[in-house]
């Protein structure tokens, strides 16, 4: 990474920091402790717990594209798929990382790398394209939730920035998806001796996945249902906090905040973002601030939780590969 690239990370992550705090000063430190307090150690563990199935149903999703590996390797997906999110949710390079992790993970274990990368492609597109669905219904439902809250009519412009963002960047990744490789291929072909191969492997291996429609599909129905469970435990961790807002609610709130994260992918973790957002949106379906912005910090506590062993036990696996 670059002097520049780490300098704007850097502010990125300074800024968010800055507006997460402002966000909780202004909502109240002792209100959001306490909301936050109230989920209790039953409700946490299972909040964890029904994460750890989310990170399954991506697992499946990620080994419905990669062409050649057996059913029985399904662990080693999840667990991959389980390393990419916990780099991606901790560590200060954001997306990129959590690629690089997932897909090292996967070749420790002797998965081709054509397959790796293509499988990585294929999964990423089919994901975006089940987040864009899923934002869909959460759009819809915001405008009717808004038309009985105009005092609330600045979000619609927001909501539908975001959507528009992320079909940009979901066109914009389909569209690039064999030129970009092409033209990896012909620079690494000056600088890099069998990179033109590797390249052609990779293409060759998408284009074998986009000849067997069933699997995109499956990978299509896994990564929706993924968003939807994911959507579904914040609903169950406001059920333990004694907050008792509709599915339907906590459905809409999910689908945009998944939207904002994805279009500030620049900054680690979105934080910051994802706090004000809660913060914004909450009170539409009549979730207290401090109860919002409580359910944002418990699902950045749930992710370390969930990552640091993970990383630990994927940084302990690298070491032993090297030694041996």
């Amino acid at each position: 990474m670059s002097r520049s690239a780490r300098i704007g990370l850097l502010l990125a992550t300074i800024v968010g920091l800055a507006v997460a705090a402002g966000t909780v000063g202004t909502v109240g430190l002792g209100q959001v402790l306490a909301a936050m307090g109230s989920i209790g150690w039953v409700g946490m563990a299972t909040f964890v717990l029904w994460s750890g199935g989310v990170l399954g149903l991506l697992g499946m999703a990620w080994l419905a594209v990669a062409t050649d590996q057996p059913s029985d390797r399904l662990w080693l997906f999840v667990w991959a798929r389980t390393t990419r999110e916990a780099a991606t949710d901790i560590l200060p390079f954001s997306q990129l990382g959590g690629l690089v992790v997932g897909a090292r993970t996967l070749a420790a274990f002797g998965v081709p790398q054509p397959v790796i990368y293509a499988s990585m492609i294929a999964d990423m597109t089919t994901e975006m394209a089940a987040q864009l669905i899923f934002t869909l219904g959460g759009v819809a439902v915001l405008l009717m939730v808004l038309s009985h809250a105009p005092v609330q009519q600045g979000l619609v412009p927001l909501a539908l920035g975001g959507v528009a963002a992320m079909i940009a960047l979901m066109a914009l990744f389909v569209f690039a998806q064999k030129p970009v490789l092409k033209l990896a291929g012909s620079l690494g072909a000056r600088m890099l001796p069998g990179s033109v191969a590797a390249m052609a492997a990779v293409r060759d291996q998408l284009d074998a996945i986009y000849r067997e429609p069933r699997r995109v599909l499956a990978a299509f129905a896994f990564n929706l249902a993924a968003w939807l469970a994911s959507a579904a435990g914040a609903w169950i961790a406001l059920q333990f906090m004694g907050s008792h807002v509709p599915l339907w609610a906590v459905l809409m709130i999910e689908a945009l905040i998944f939207t904002l994260r994805s279009v500030a992918f620049a900054i680690p973790g979105a934080i910051g973002v994802q706090e004000a957002a809660y913060v914004l949106i909450g009170p539409l379906v009549g979730l207290p601030p401090a109860t919002a912005l409580a359910l944002s910090l418990l699902k950045r506590a749930r992710d370390v939780i969930i990552a640091v062993p993970a990383l630990l036990a994927w940084q302990i696996g690298e070491a032993r590969r090297v030694v041996s």
